[in-house]
Order: structure tokens, then sequence, then C-alpha cells
């Protein structure tokens, strides 16, 4: 796990490529790679890579970057790891090519130049990596099937930048930062950006992606889909299918337990963290570490209990952390800061402080739970928004356009009246043929956006429901014959999990340079999920994740299966009612922001005031204003 950055420039300009400037970039991703730096620059200064090291996989110097093939014509910076690199370099090795070190990222080198870009269709891991040919001047980068690692970049007449982190390339000094308003209410609605950054012209490499850059300009092409392979469901039966996934997981724990380097669990006590705990105690011969983050005051959000009874059934080397108030607002400013761009999700914080516990305590690589949810229709409004398009918005949407619209219309001022703006908001997707499903979680609604916004930024309210129309109709492009709960779960895949929950994992353990694996995100274990049919995945229409709880009922105890699902979390909700109210307010209300009069001061001030006096529960409204309010502050 690393930091990787770089510029490519077909213009002579003295000033654009530096080893000064490299440096500078690599620094400020000291934190992704505190063991070793690099950096290159090619002969005709058309290409200069820059790295910082976290070394995992070949401790050695040999495995430093960048790394150049033996005939000096390919150039490599590589940001991740690449579980079966032994076997890729045993089928290189036979074809006669060298090697200098035991690094995964030889393996990728030597992979391109006998594979092409057929090579990361043959690799199993997580990466973002760029390659530079010396012969073709031109660059080829990648990013991860799933998205579990950044990568970024800015190009513009005919300089590229890229780098794991946008920080680094706003290092830049040809890079003028400014604020992307296209993105701003996809941001207020989804709690992240979607198809760019909130950066303007610093875009986002989609998961499953891959670039080529030349000197006639940039191609993205897309090599992998969750759902583009599948041409059929399985015809194994539901135990079939319990046996079949525990099998993939354990070899994708296997997999991920590659490492020279101390490695462990977070731990929160559900069925995900859990298995991952079961699933390694099977395969090691000391106690697995474990890691769990706790609330001092507020014991309802903790899950303390279970992730203790899980440590003591499996015997493993547990280790927690307890917070409040007082711990987490000195950080909120640190935290925006390594996000790059601002994350709405409250989770940052309590993992914040997971991931320092771990780094502490000499652990370098841990396993997370990360997108066994997403698969397997974990997530409550998951079921439920399946079981609703499948009954009354089905009726509702087959009325006459005109009807719908009148029923929304003569429905909208009581719902308003009681803040009912996501019920709201799915009749007017009915009304006006929107879809249904946009994801995990609607923080700011369309409807809510139009009080939310001042009249001069209306235009920007409908931009969440093109990007929920765009993912349906991707999927529906690659599968025609899709099934609404395929077509659910593509959407957590294709956006939330990769651009709101992976990059938290990712910048946030990076923070305190820990790298995180994610065992159910193993792209074989995808593609089999995405198979299962949805008689089968949701076959009791109240139990979340049924397919997978069955499969595990031999391994974990039926009070961590069957507990209901709490979810990490942060209390968010009573912070800023009290303890964080009067900061937020004042940091929210007098941002430029609101100088810009981008936003409705009156309602911002209502949403305050109705979560002070326990009217509504705005905490996480709030929370997403207030980090959005700071991130502004912090790089602009």
């Amino acid at each position: 796990m690393c930091g990787i950055a770089g510029v490519i420039s077909f213009h002579k300009q003295a000033d654009c490529i530096s080893y000064d400037l490299l440096k500078r970039m690599s620094d400020v991703l000291k934190h992704r790679g505190p063991d070793s730096e690099g950096q290159w620059i090619s002969n005709d200064y058309r290409c200069g890579l820059a790295f910082r090291r976290l070394a995992i996989i070949d401790l050695s110097e040999a495995a430093n970057q960048p790394m150049n093939s033996f005939d000096g014509r390919f150039s490599i910076v590589f940001n991740g790891e690449i579980y079966n690199h032994a076997l890729i370099r045993k089928e290189l090795e036979a074809k006669g090519y060298q090697y200098k070190s035991k690094s995964d990222t030889e393996s990728i080198l030597n992979g391109f130049i006998a594979y092409g870009p057929e090579i990361l269709n043959k690799m199993l891991g997580m990466w973002g990596l760029a390659i530079w040919d010396n012969e073709k001047r031109e660059l080829f980068a990648a990013r991860d099937r799933i998205g579990i690692k950044p990568l970024y970049y800015y190009y513009k007449d005919g300089i590229f930048i890229f780098s794991s982190e946008i920080k680094a390339i706003l290092r830049h000094p040809i890079v003028v930062g400014q604020l992307n308003l296209n993105e701003l209410t996809n941001y207020l609605n989804y709690g992240t950006s979607i198809r760019n950054t909130l950066f303007s012209d610093i875009h986002k490499l989609p998961a499953g992606h891959f670039l080529k850059l030349n000197t006639n300009g940039l191609e993205v092409h897309q090599y992998w889909s969750a759902i583009d392979k599948i041409e059929s469901y399985t015809e194994l039966s539901p135990t079939e299918i319990q046996i079949e996934l525990l099998n993939k997981l354990r070899t994708s724990i296997k997999d991920r337990m590659m490492s020279d380097v101390p490695f462990g669990v977070f731990l929160s006590g559900g069925i995900d963290s859990s298995l991952n705990v079961a699933l390694m105690s099977e395969l090691m011969t000391r106690p697995v570490d474990t890691f769990t983050v706790g609330f001092k005051e507020l014991e309802k959000y903790n899950e303390l209990q279970y992730a203790r009874q899980i440590a003591k059934l499996y015997n493993t080397n547990h280790h927690e952390i307890l917070i409040d108030h007082n711990d987490a607002q000195p950080i909120l400013d640190e935290l925006v800061w390594h996000e790059d761009e601002p994350n709405a999700d409250p989770v940052c914080v309590p993992l914040y402080f997971l991931s320092k516990l771990t780094r502490e305590s000499g652990t370098i690589v841990i396993q997370v739970g990360e997108g066994s949810d997403e698969q397997f229709c974990g997530y409550p409004w998951m079921l439920r928004d399946y079981k609703f398009e499948r009954s009354y918005f089905r009726y509702f949407s087959s009325l006459p356009k005109a009807i719908k619209v009148l029923i929304y219309k003569s429905i909208k001022p009581a719902l308003q009246g009681l803040n009912q703006y996501m019920m709201l908001d799915y009749l007017r997707r009915g009304a006006y043929s929107n879809e249904l499903y946009w994801g995990g979680s609607s923080i700011f609604p369309p409807v809510e956006l139009n009080v939310l916004l001042t009249k001069n930024y209306h235009y920007l309210r409908e931009i969440p429901s093109f990007e929920a129309s765009e993912i349906h109709r991707k999927i529906l492009e690659q599968k025609r014959d899709s099934d609404y709960l395929q077509r659910i779960l593509f959407t957590e895949l294709s956006w939330r999990l990769p651009e709101l929950l992976l990059m938290r994992i990712d910048k946030i353990g990076m923070a305190h340079s820990i790298e995180a694996r994610v065992p159910f995100l193993d792209h074989r274990i995808v593609e089999f999920s995405m198979t299962i049919p949805d008689k089968i995945k949701v076959a009791d229409k109240k139990t979340t994740k049924i397919i997978l709880k069955k499969a595990v009922e031999s391994i974990l105890p039926k009070e961590i299966i069957y507990r209901p699902k709490q979810g990490f979390w942060a209390p968010v909700n009573e912070w800023l009612r009290n303890h964080w109210f009067a900061f937020a307010k004042d940091t929210i209300l007098s941002s430029e922001l609101m100088r810009m009069e981008i936003f409705n001061r009156n309602y911002i001030e209502k949403l305050f005031a109705d979560h002070k006096s326990s009217k509504s529960n705005n905490g996480y409204k709030l929370f997403t204003l207030l980090t959005l309010s700071l991130w502004y502050k912090r790089y602009f």
C-alpha cells in the first residue's frame, strides 16, 4: 500500500516536470508511505513519476518504486496488493522474464509487457497503477475492479497529472483548486461525489476502468463490471450456494493473509467482521489481533459486548478504544484533509481512532468487512425498496402521468410541513418516471434541495436524479433481463461502495499508514453473488443477508448471526444536539459557502432549531453540511 503521483506533459514547459516538484507531490503523501520515497523523470522530460512506500511485501530496497523494466522502456508506480503475484511470476519466468525483487510490482510490470491491458484480468487484488511506455510515449493507468484503491487525475492543455490523493495534484502550480458545483448536489444527496470530484477539472478514474494517454489524447475504457459476465442465474440449490460461498470466502481470506508485516481484523461483533475472525483463526497458529472502538457515554451505539464475545470465543489478542465528543471534535479538520473530498459518513470519526489504535499496536495490515451488505441485501432499506418497487411503486408508476403529478402536488404541502422529504421524493420519483432506487441514503433529496438551495442554484437539484437514471440505464445496457434486486445491488456496488465506503477505509486507514484488505470484495465472490436469484437471496423478506447467515450457522453463534443489525455508526445526533451544537452552527453559517449565497440560511437555521428541540433528528444532515463547510475552509 503506497502513494503514487505523476506528471505527463506533451508541451516543452521547463517547470512542468522537475524532481523538486515531484518530491513536493510525494511529500504530501508521506502518510501513505512512510518507509521510503522515489522520483523518476524520463530522458525527454515527458513523464515524471513519484512514489511513497508502505512496505508490505518484499521489504528490501529492490522493491522500491518507481520501478523500471530491465530494458528501460517501461516505468511503473503502483499502489495496492496483488495476492496472486507469485503465480503470475511463475508463468512469466517460464516465458523468460527476469526478476530482481520478490515484489508484486515487478509481476505487474512484466505482466504488462507480456500481455498489455489483459494483465488486469489476470490480477487478483486491489490497485491504482500507472505505467509509462518510453518508446510509445504513452501512459497506461488503471483502478481495480471494485474501486478499493483510488486514482485521481487532472487533464488540461496537454498536461496530465495523477495521484492516489487529490492533495498531491493540487501541489502542481498549474492546478487551481475551484469548487465543482456540478458535483455539489451529488454530495448533498449521496454523501459523496459520483461522476467527478468536488474540485473542478480533477476527475476520478472509475472502478473497473483503465485509461490510455498519448499525443492523440485520452481514452478511458471499462474492463470489468459486476454484471457483464453474468449469462444466467446459478442453478445451484440454496445449500450448494451456501457451501460455495464459504469456500470462496475461505480462499479469499487466505489469499489476503499474504504479508511480511503484522496483520489483524477490525472487529465490530457483526456477522461480517466476526466471520473474518473465525476464518482467519482456522488458518493461523497464533491468536488473531482484533480492534474495536466504542463510545464512553452513549452505550446504545456500542457493539462492544458482541466484539468481546467473538474475541473470547476465538481467543484473539483484543484491543479496544473508547471515545467521546471531546475526543472527536478536534480531529474533524484533520479528517477533511485526509479525505480529500468531504465524506458525509459519520463513521469516519470512530474509524479514525480505530485506525490510530491499530497502527500504535504495531499492526500494519487489517482485514475489514466492507462489501458483504452490498452483495447479499444486508441493509434494511434494500429489502424495503425491493418490496416497495414490486408493489405500491409499480402500481403508482403505471397510472397516467397527469394523475400521478396531481397526486404528488396535492400531497406535497402536507409532507413538506411534516418534514417528510424522503417520502415526498419517492412520490416525485414515481410521478415523473424517475428510478425508485438511488442507493443507500438520500440525505438531501431533490425536493429538499429545492428548499436548501437558493433560487440561483435550483438548476443543480436534478443532478442526483440524472445519476440514478444513468446507473440503471447502464445495468440494463449490460444485462437487459436483470431483475430489480440485481439493479439495487449493482447501484450500491457502482458508487456508494467505492466512492463513499471504500474511500473512507482507504483515506482514513492510510492517514495512519495502515493497509485495509476487503475479503468480501474478491471479484470472484462478487461475480458469483450476482448470479444468485432474488428468490434465494431474499427468500425471507424480513431477514437481511439471509443466504450468508444460513451459510455461517455452523461457524458463528446464532446470537451473533441473527441479532438485530445495529451498524457501525457515530452518535452525531446527540453530539450535534448538545456538545457540538454551537460549534457546528457557527461553522456552517459563517462559511464562505453561505457568503456565496448557495444555501438558504433560514432553512439551515430551521434544521438546527428542530434538531435542538428534538422535533426532528437532523444530525446526519447537519454533519453533512458541517463536513462540507470544514472541507471548503481547509482547501479553498
